[in-house]
């Protein structure tokens, strides 16, 4: 069985691009996890519920787990990309 497969992803937003939407507080349906992944530069995921802030780069991917309120902010020039997952993604 192979590493799960994202179902749907976004476009590649920059920091002019990056919806309000996901700038704001948003959060993601029942039974999907969502991996934010950064292209280039950084990106400051906070997440609400359970409180938290996560430096995401290249290197260093975020993760959203079902119906958990976050949002995002680019911190400088960014690309980022959101990939959906229909079960727990691996890595």
């Amino acid at each position: 069985m192979g590493e799960p497969r994202p179902y749907r992803s976004t476009p590649v937003f920059d920091q002019d691009s990056l919806p309000a939407a996901l700038r704001a507080r948003h959060d993601t349906k029942t039974g999907v996890w969502g991996v934010i992944r950064v292209i280039e530069g950084e990106l400051k995921l906070t997440i609400i519920d359970p409180p938290s802030e996560t430096l995401l780069n290249p290197g260093n991917p975020g993760l959203v787990l079902p119906r958990q309120p976050h949002f995002v902010t680019p911190l400088g020039r960014m690309k980022m990309q959101v990939d959906f997952y229909d079960q727990p993604p691996g890595g």
